[in-house]
C-alpha cells in the first residue's frame, strides 16, 4: 500500500498563553499518524499542552485538521501513535476522558423543533446533569442570544445556531474544548463574542484546541500553532 507522507511542524514562536494556568491537567499527542484510505495525511506528529493554553491546528484543506481533532476527541482511531490525558492513553480512559472533553464539529447538534432554552436543558441533562435557569440565561446572554431563547431553533440563523452550540459547551463545564471551525457563519461581532467566550474558558483554567481559517485572537493569550503540511 503506497503512502503519501505529510509532515507536521509546530510554530514555536507562538509558545504559551500569557495568562496560562500552570498545573491541572496535560494532553499529549505522541508519534501520531492519521491516514485516509491509502493516503497518509500526516505521521510522526507530537505536541503537548495543558491548562490555560490555546492551540490552533492550521493547514490547507485536506491536510488532516478535522481528522486530527476527531482523533483527539476519541471519535476516530489513528493509524499509529496515541493521545494521552495526564499520561494515560485516552483509549484506556474511555468515558472518564469524555467527561473532561467537549467537541464541537461541523454539525451543531441543535434540535430545530426545540427552543434555545429547551436545547440547552436537554443537552445538559444528557451530558452533565441539570443546570439552573439562571445558568442557561447567562450563557444565552453572553453569546448574544437573549431575546431569542424561546424561538424554535429552526427560526435562528446559521450563525445563531453556532452560538447556541457554544452555549452548550459553556454549560457542560468540560476542561478541554476541541473546536472545529467555530467561527463558521458568524459575523464580525459573533467572532468577537466567541473569542471572548474562549478567553473566559482559558481564564478559568480550561484549554482549547481549535481549527480556523480566520485569525484566532483571544485577548490576553498567545495562540500556539500546530502547522500541518
Amino acid at each position: 500500500m503506497g503512502h503519501q507522507t505529510m509532515q507536521a511542524t509546530e510554530n514555536l514562536a507562538d509558545d504559551r498563553g500569557a495568562a496560562g494556568v500552570s498545573g491541572g491537567f496535560s494532553v499529549a499527542v505522541r508519534n501520531l499518524a492519521v491516514c485516509r484510505g491509502d493516503r497518509c495525511l500526516f505521521r510522526g506528529l507530537g505536541f503537548s499542552f495543558g491548562a490555560g493554553e490555546l492551540i490552533q491546528v492550521a493547514g490547507e484543506n485536506g491536510s488532516g485538521k478535522t481528522s486530527l481533532l476527531r482523533v483527539m476527541a476519541g471519535l476516530a482511531t489513528p493509524a499509529e501513535g496515541e493521545v494521552v490525558w495526564n499520561d494515560v492513553p485516552i483509549r484506556e480512559l474511555g468515558d472518564e476522558y469524555l467527561a473532561q472533553m467537549a467537541y464541537l464539529g461541523h454539525l451543531d447538534g441543535v434540535k430545530d423543533d426545540l427552543t434555545g432554552e429547551e436545547n440547552l436543558r436537554m443537552a445538559s441533562a444528557l451530558s452533565s446533569g441539570e443546570v439552573s435557569d439562571e445558568a442557561i440565561r447567562a450563557a444565552l446572554y453572553s453569546l448574544g442570544l437573549w431575546g431569542r431563547e424561546r424561538l424554535p431553533a429552526r427560526l435562528l440563523s446559521q450563525g445563531q445556531h453556532r452560538r447556541l452550540a457554544l452555549c452548550r459547551l459553556m454549560l457542560a463545564k468540560r476542561r478541554l474544548w476541541i473546536l472545529d471551525e467555530p467561527y463558521t457563519a458568524l459575523d464580525v461581532r459573533g467572532v468577537e463574542t466567541v473569542q471572548e467566550t474562549i478567553g473566559r474558558h482559558l481564564d478559568g483554567g480550561g484549554s482549547v484546541l481549535i481549527t480556523s481559517h480566520q485569525p484566532v485572537d483571544v485577548r490576553g493569550f498567545v495562540c500556539r500553532k500546530i502547522q500541518l503540511h
